[in-house]
């Protein structure tokens, strides 16, 4: 059964800057969660709290009746890859096969010299091939990842993310630096996985637009706070402003729809 993901006056301090500041969330499995808010505002931190990429200054981060704050050793390595990591710049190895890149992620099971050899089973190698034809990317997967398009290479990394197995999937702006079409086909890829797996994904996001069409719940961050926590119909243009903290929606246009997927809102 799954649990639920729960912050609890979460906080990060770099120096005098309060990344997070006494972030309180509670994430229902299976959810569908896009993180807004301006660049600074503590979505990649938070993020990375929860992954225990970096340890909060305070508070607490627990799923289900695990406490990930405390987590150390085999126990954290367990811990992310029950809880895989998305980056935007795909984090894969351009010198290696993109098979060989989505294996990476079964490493966690493996012991020291075995990960060192990059030895997998059969029944990995099947599950890697499987990862990848739910991405539409099996013809790809002898090439180079290096060779890729943006977007393919972001589709090769949630094929690595999918072979962990994991309970939570948190992707860090995954399609800022991608087309508005491969944009389109990652954020379908992820939403698939959600509703086909059941799998909660946190998806930070740098546009608005497409945050409404594709999150069953959207968190904005304000200045290392929870701001706000609801549904795309309750973002009227009052709360976008003082999410943004900008005086009309012109600016904010301007400042955040860069990149825009026009989706309609699913059914």
């Amino acid at each position: 059964m799954s649990s639920i993901l729960t912050l609890s006056q979460v906080s990060r301090q770099f120096g005098d800057t309060h990344a997070v500041d006494r972030a309180n969330l509670s994430i229902e499995p299976g959810q569908f969660v896009g993180v807004i808010g301006r660049s600074g505002a503590g979505k990649s931190t938070m993020l990375r709290l929860i992954n225990r990429l970096i340890d909060p200054t305070s508070g607490s981060i627990s799923f289900g009746e695990l406490d990930v704050t405390s987590l150390k050793g085999k126990a954290l390595r367990q811990w992310r890859r029950d809880c895989a990591m998305i980056f935007q710049q795909f984090n894969l190895v351009d010198r290696l096969d993109v098979l060989t890149n989505v294996l990476i992620g079964r490493l966690a099971e493996h012991g020291f010299l075995s990960s060192m050899a990059m030895r997998f089973s059969d029944e990995e190698r099947a599950m890697a091939i499987q990862a990848l034809d739910r991405l539409d990317l099996v013809p790809q997967a002898l090439q180079r990842a290096g060779t890729l398009s943006g977007g393919q290479q972001q589709r090769v990394a949630i094929a690595k993310a999918l072979v962990q197995k994991p309970k939570i999937m948190l992707a860090d702006e995954p399609i800022a630096s991608l087309d508005p079409a491969n944009a389109s086909l990652v954020m379908e890829s992820l939403r698939r996985i959600n509703r086909e797996d059941g799998i909660t994904v946190l998806v930070n996001l740098h546009t608005l637009d497409t945050a409404r069409a594709y999150c069953d719940r959207i968190i904005a961050m304000r200045q290392g706070r929870v701001f706000f926590d609801g549904v795309a119909a309750q973002l009227t243009d009052g709360v976008v402003r003082d999410i943004y903290g900008l005086e009309g929606l012109k600016d904010f246009n301007a400042d955040i729809t860069s990149t825009t997927i026009r989706t309609p809102m699913p059914a």
